[in-house]
Order: structure tokens, then sequence, then C-alpha cells
């Protein structure tokens, strides 16, 4: 059987990047900017996955303007079903502004809520690629409006009466904290997912755990069949309540993290769904997450299983 014609989807915001070229805190004073990238979490998972010649699809809203298509023509290029994208005449596509800092965190100034992807509704072409779907991948970043939350649960609804399954990254950003709806859709989607793929601290946020082992027993207990922890720089790890596995990262240079995890988590699900094991999954997302950081530009570092296998050969020898 041939697993690539597996169908994998999401549902959430699209839209474009425009980063700071020097570093410091905010955008209280003019500065130099580059971009715009296309981007948005939903839409860089997608692109990855496709990237690794798996049937891949996304449901979201843009605005009519070059934003808008720049992301469709990029994900039309790179093998996505752009279908069930809808082109808002009256809304613009979303932006978000981003800065580093020295310390290397960042700070983002986001335009989603009221840009057009905060218009996302399943279409009839949504309909179409969700009953074709095998996989369906929700980012807690799109959870940001009740009317997300309600097509998110839709399409989730949907995808599990059909026999499919789902992974959960919750992909909180500081700047959406305050977001009322976000922390009760987060910790609902811990009751639906098969698959919980947290960053680091992201594993206890949802818990009343102190300790990241509490946490997983926690996490583990609602019904999720495995969680895999981001770990950066440090790698990955797997629990599914049987075993505990780490694979460390690959060491390269760090140009940009910005859509690192999102490379990591499509590459995971989509080798898993390929049949690898979840020791060669976690490897294959680490050198996933370790080309993107070396790119600059949010979707720029996604790769196929070419670039991959070349870095994971050059790692061994």
């Amino acid at each position: 059987m041939d697993t690539t014609t597996k169908s994998v989807v999401t549902i959430g915001e699209v839209l474009v990047e425009i980063m700071a070229d020097t570093r410091g805190d905010g955008f209280r004073e003019p500065l130099s900017l580059r971009g715009p990238f296309p981007s948005g979490a939903p839409a860089i998972f997608i692109d990855q996955v496709a990237r690794l010649g798996q049937k891949a699809g996304l449901i979201s809203c843009v605005g009519n303007d070059d934003f808008g298509w720049l992301n469709i023509e990029r994900l039309r290029a790179d093998g996505v079903d752009t279908s069930a994208i809808r082109v808002h005449p009256d809304q613009v596509t979303g932006s978000a502004f981003v800065r580093y800092r020295e310390s290397g965190e960042r700070d983002f100034v986001f335009n989603i809520k009221n840009s057009a992807c905060g218009q996302t509704r399943i279409t009839e072409e949504g309909q179409l690629l969700l009953a074709q779907c095998a996989h369906l991948h929700i980012m807690g970043s799109s959870l940001f409006s009740f009317r997300l939350i309600d097509e998110a649960k839709k399409a989730i609804e949907q995808v599990k009466a059909q026999g499919g399954t789902i992974s959960f990254d919750p992909n909180v950003r500081k700047e959406m904290l305050n977001i009322p709806e976000m922390r009760a859709a987060l910790e609902m989607m811990l009751q639906y997912c098969d698959l919980f793929m947290p960053s680091g601290p992201e594993l206890m946020l949802l818990t009343e755990a102190t300790t990241e082992e509490h946490a997983i027993t926690e996490i583990l207990g609602l019904g999720v069949s495995g969680i895999v922890v981001k770990r950066g720089s440090e790698g990955a790890s797997w629990h599914d309540g049987t075993q505990n596995l780490f694979v460390p990262a690959f060491k390269v240079a760090e140009i940009d993290p910005t859509g690192a995890g999102d490379c990591f988590g499509a590459t995971f699900v989509t080798c898993r769904l390929q049949g690898r094991s979840i020791a060669d999954s976690l490897r294959y997302a680490n050198a996933s997450g370790a080309l993107a950081v070396g790119q600059r530009g949010p979707m720029e570092g996604t790769s196929d299983f070419v670039a991959l296998d070349a870095l994971i050969a050059g790692d061994a020898a």
C-alpha cells in the first residue's frame, strides 16, 4: 500500500511574516524590515508535509491581496491542496511582525483575529478535504476565537468518526495568552488528540503537575496515546506510558528558529503515517527542525527527504 496517499489536513491561520533586520526590543522606533514571507503555523506545517511527498491540504482564509496570493502560490507550488483556502473579498490577509531581542527571545505584533483568517470556515471544498483525511493536525495558535474553535471541533469530530487520528501542538505565543477563549480551547484539545506535541514548558502548561513526569502521567491519563516533547537544541523525547525515548538534536548554526517546531511536527507525523519507527521519526523530525533554523524566513526551511537523509548521513559520518 502506498502510504503517501493518506491525506493530512490542518485548519487555521495563513499570514505573512515581516521581520526586523536588527535586534532590539519591540517596534517603537522606525527600523528596516525584511519580508513578506509566507507564514502561519498551520501553513508551515502543511507545506512541510507536502514537501515530504505526503498528500496534504489546508483549510483557511486569506484576503484577495498580494499577501494572500503569495501564500496560496507558494503552498500550491510545494504540493499542498489549496482548494479549501477561501479568498475573502473584503478582508486583508493576516500578518505577523517579529523582532529578535539580544537574548534570542522574540517579540511579535500579530494581526490575526481581525484579519481574513478570522473568517476561516469549513466550506464545501473543506468538507471534501476532510472526507479524505486520515490525520488532522491542530495548532493552538489557531484557536484564537470561538468561531475558529467551533470549526476545529467540527473537523475533529468528522475525522474521528471516519477513523482518523488527531495531533495537537499548543504553539502558544505569550502575546496570545490574554485571549480569554484560548486556554479553554487548549484544555479541550487534550480531550480529543491522539498525539500531543508540546515544546518544552508547554508540557506542563495545561496540567496541575509540578514535574514533567507527573505532567506526562496526567496527560496520558486523559486518553492521549503518545506525547512528543520538542526540546529545541537538545533534541526531542517520546512518552506513551510504556516507553520513554530520547533522540538528540543535530548541531547546526541557528539563523532563524521561527517555523522549526512546525517542520519538526510535520515530519514526525508524516514519518509515522509512512510506517517509520518512533526512533526514526524522531530522528527525521530533529533533522527537519535543524534544517529549518538554518534559513531566514518561517517557511523557507522546509525540506524533502533527500535533504534530511543527507543531514542524517553527514551526522553519522
